[in-house]
Order: structure tokens, then sequence, then C-alpha cells
């Protein structure tokens, strides 16, 4: 019994060791929404979730362009694949390339994060992509 135990423990951190050594990979995703910071903010606070509390989610890290609109997720494959990624910024609320954002989770953005054809994103002569003093 303790053997076994001890080979369960063995092959679990050797596979864990193995998908954390695997190169990561980059992907550079469009989101139209992403261009003020309190939108910026809000998808950190909820791609932070998403990579776990370790590390441990198969996000890296990212980097946002938000007077593009962009993001670029550096991930690990073994743990997520780009689909997993968009539906990820998709249940945050925002919408990504061709994958419109959940309802639900777009109803709660505040209004400056809404789709600019519902009013939404930098209002005349208050550009919100500059960081706040």
């Amino acid at each position: 019994m303790k053997r076994n135990l001890i080979a369960i423990l063995i092959l679990t951190v050797g596979f864990n060791a193995k998908i954390l050594a695997q190169k990561s990979q980059w992907v550079s995703l469009k989101v139209p929404q992403l261009r003020c910071w309190e939108c910026k903010d809000r998808l950190e606070k909820y791609l932070l979730r998403e990579s776990g509390t370790h590390g441990d989610g198969g996000i890296v890290k990212w980097a946002i362009a938000l007077s593009t609109g962009t993001i670029r997720i550096q991930y690990l494959p073994g743990l997520m694949n780009e689909n997993y990624i968009k539906t990820s910024i998709a249940n945050a609320g925002f919408d990504v390339e061709d994958m419109k954002a959940t309802e639900d989770s777009y109803k709660l953005l505040p209004p400056v994060c809404k789709r600019a054809e519902e009013g939404g994103g930098p209002q005349k002569g208050k550009p919100c992509h500059l960081p706040p003093m």
C-alpha cells in the first residue's frame, strides 16, 4: 500500500513537472471593447482568477494594448489552448475575435466597457486609454 502511494506521488509530480517544463506559447487577440483602464482592470482581475492561485491555470502572463484594443497572452499549451482563452475572455463579458461575450457577464460591465454601438467606449473629449491621474 505504501509503495503504491509513493508510486502515484512520483507519477503525479513527474507529470506536473512535464507540463510546466513545456515551452509556452503566445496568442494575440483583438478585444474591441478593451479601450480604457476600467476595462483593462476588470479583465486583468478575471485573468488572475483564471491563471490559478499558484499560476497553475495555464496562463503565464499577458500584455494589453489599450490603443489598439489587443491583448497578448502567454500560456502553457499542455494546460489550455487558444479557444479556452477566448472563452475565458468572453466569460469576463468582452467580445474577442469572432466570439461574442456571454450575455450575463456583458450586462455586469460598466457603461464605458460596453460595445460602441450601444454607447460604450471612450466618450467625446474624455480619452479613457490614458492612465488615471
